[in-house]
This record gives structure tokens, C-alpha cells and sequence, in this order.
């Protein structure tokens, strides 16, 4: 299974989708997950999957701002406005 980490600014309306049906009501702390990244420092995130990837995506402020607009009126977005998919330089395997 692949896995990746995402950041805020790199979520495609896919990823954005998977967040927003695990995490309806927002995340909380026993959701997060925090690790080291390849250069020692300290990441927190949340987990989604599909069928062939795991993805880890970092939490910030406006993550949960997106994630909460997005589920209020998620007709307010359209695929303009994230990315369809990850361009390979920034995928962030762990």
C-alpha cells in the first residue's frame, strides 16, 4: 500500500473529500497522529485511506477552516480549486 503525506496547500478535492466523511464533525486530539519526517522534525496529522494509499494529511488552522467550509456548502468548490492530483515532487512517501 502507498503511503503519502499531504500538505494543506497540496489537497486535492479528492483527499478533501475522504477528510471531510471520516471527520464530519472536525477531528480531535485521539485522531492525531505525530511523527518525525525524513529531516527530524515533528509532524502532526490525520489519516485517510483508499483502496491503494494512505494518506497523511498535516493539520494546520486553515485545514480545519477548508474542511469545515467544504462540508457546510460544498458546492461553493469545484475542481479549479484544488489540484486533481499530486504532481510527483510532491508527494512525501513515509
Amino acid at each position: 500500500m502507498k503511503r503519502v503525506i499531504v500538505d494543506y496547500s497540496k489537497l486535492t478535492t479528492d483527499i478533501l473529500d475522504l477528510l471531510v466523511e471520516k471527520y464530519p464533525d472536525g477531528y480531535d486530539h485521539s485522531d492525531i497522529i505525530s511523527f518525525k519526517n525524513s529531516k527530524g522534525e515533528t509532524v502532526k496529522a490525520v489519516e485517510v485511506r483508499t483502496e491503494t494509499t494512505i494518506y497523511l494529511v498535516k493539520i494546520s488552522t486553515k485545514l480545519e477552516q477548508t474542511m469545515e467550509d467544504y462540508a457546510d456548502d460544498d458546492t461553493s468548490f469545484d475542481d479549479d480549486d484544488f489540484n486533481n492530483e499530486l504532481p510527483e515532487e510532491d508527494i512525501e512517501e513515509f
